[in-house]
């Protein structure tokens, strides 16, 4: 391997290219028409072009990549995560073309990439699972008498898809009919495949994964666990590692059954392997992600392993170098994923010019950011701007040094929800890990409730008593020397 084509854009593609960088390996970038200015099209060795700002003209054309791979010579494709990454039929191209797929072998895909399928090797693994079904519904009769048998309340799910789409909890049989109508619909326009099963719901459990890596020559270990419980509509918002809940012998639990899971499937390079787990710390199997994550950052600071390097070695055909007993985790790390959009208005997305950035640092602090100032954030593609990292030794001291981070993040010109993950660590519910896959929906809410709050009608007309009676005088405060950052400050206040 000599030249990598990152198939991908924003700050994994940044991530994969100083990894190459690293590695000695020279790199492509790929960008459609908006990104063109792109960090990762400046940072890359060479760039071309896919096409217009739609994903399906641009970053979800495989025949495109694989022809700008062959043009330029590269003899590896790196997908990163979102867009072609879980894609089976061009993983099968790449290996067509001769070009060196760095991720999973598309029948390792299609075996768990799947919703059902992956249940059905979930089975054969002897992992504990969800009571559900293993294939997808021909019917809302079969809902119905599955439902039954296994008890509301329940959850439909896509079978060809993630991230909340194509989702929705039953509580009763009379709302059976019209939720399946539309999961099935939804799961039909994301995934193009309106396939879709049902699984008895964990209430209020917590999510957490389990990072697997495994090489061409039959060794896969498990790299600890990732608390991804706190959700919205569930998408992860917060990751942290190690679990609070998760003990040594819980950890090694899991850890065996990804393990198992994935050596059954033939699985070779990196994956995730995800679980819910409830009160009883009783685990489930959910989904395998077949692919590199979002979160990977908060395992790569806990075990000091780089999981990028990682995966080129195993596609590059070396072994993993390592055994289970050579993997310790030390310390703490949370990641908070920044968004461009606005939490206090629906979290509805702002895309726009990027006028100021001022970017945290120092001790503990790791920042895979995929923006500039002066960058324009686009409409087209997910908002996330970056992923903020915090690593100290404890829990609570990765909090807090977290806590310091945000204080010192300013994106100027675009709406963010960097505000909010100030409310969430500042919770004393997520300061002592009393949290679970709702904690931050029912957090919203009590904000919204708490801001919906009237003053008392008493206070409101002593207050317009003493308005209207008392003579207020403003006092001046004496000048004060300007400082760098009140200048900014300032300066971002006129822009507002």
């Amino acid at each position: 391997m000599k030249k990598v084509l990152i198939a991908n854009r924003g700050e994994i593609a940044l991530r994969i290219i100083r990894a190459c960088r690293e590695m000695g390996l020279a790199t492509v970038a790929v960008y459609s028409d908006v990104d063109r200015m792109a960090p990762h099209v400046l940072a890359a060795d060479e760039a071309v072009r896919l096409g217009p700002a739609p994903a399906a003209e641009s970053y979800l054309r495989g025949d495109r990549i694989i022809a700008a791979a062959r043009i330029l010579e590269a003899d590896a494709i790196h997908p990163g995560y979102g867009f072609l990454s879980e894609n089976a039929a061009f993983a099968d191209a790449c290996l067509a073309a001769e070009l060196n797929f760095i991720g999973p072998p598309g029948s390792a895909m299609r075996a768990l990439g799947s919703k059902t399928l992956a249940r059905q090797a979930a089975d054969k693994a002897q992992m504990p699972r969800v009571p559900g079904t293993v294939t997808g519904l021909a019917s809302v009769e079969e809902a119905l008498h599955v439902a039954e048998e296994i008890g509301y309340p329940v959850m439909l799910k896509a079978a060809a898809g993630g991230g909340g789409k194509g989702m929705r909890a039953v509580t009763s049989a009379t709302d059976l009919p019209s939720a399946f109508a539309a999961a099935s619909s939804e799961a039909e326009r994301s995934f193009g495949s309106s396939e879709v099963y049902l699984e008895k719901l964990i209430e209020q459990p917590r999510h957490i994964e389990i990072q697997i890596i495994a090489d061409q020559h039959g060794n896969c270990i498990y790299l600890g666990e990732r608390e991804c419980s706190v959700q919205r509509r569930h998408q992860k918002v917060i990751e942290e590692a190690p679990s609070a809940i998760v003990d040594e012998d819980l950890r090694r639990r899991m850890g065996e059954a990804a393990v198992r899971l994935a050596l059954s499937a033939g699985y070779v390079n990196a994956g995730t392997v995800e679980f819910l787990v409830d009160a009883q710390r009783n685990f489930y199997f959910l989904e395998m992600n077949t692919r590199l994550q979002v979160e990977h950052p908060v395992t790569e600071m806990v075990t000091g392993l780089d999981l990028v390097h990682l995966q080129m070695s195993v596609a590059m055909g070396q072994p993993l170098g390592l055994t289970q007993s050579d993997v310790a985790l030390r310390g703490h790390a949370i990641e908070c994923r920044i968004y461009a959009e606005d939490p206090d208005n629906n979290f509805f997305p702002s895309p726009g010019l990027i006028t100021r950035l001022l970017e945290p640092s120092g001790p503990g602090i790791r920042l895979d950011s995929g923006v500039y100032a002066g960058f324009t954030v686009p409409l087209d593609y997910d908002p996330m701007l970056a992923k903020l990292v915090a690593y100290a030794p404890t829990r609570a001291a990765a909090i807090d040094r977290m806590l310091r981070a945000l204080d010192e993040y300013t994106i100027g010109g675009i709406r963010t929800n960097i505000a909010l993950f100030r409310r969430i660590l500042l919770d004393e519910g997520f300061r002592t890990a009393a949290i679970d896959t709702g904690y931050l929906e029912r957090l919203l809410v009590q904000q919204q409730a708490s801001e919906s709050v009237s003053p008392p009608p008493e206070i409101v007309a002593l207050a317009a008593a003493i308005l209207s009676s008392a003579s207020v005088t403003a006092s001046v405060p004496a000048a004060t020397p300007a400082t760098r950052w009140t200048s900014t400050a300032r300066r971002e206040g006129l822009r507002a």
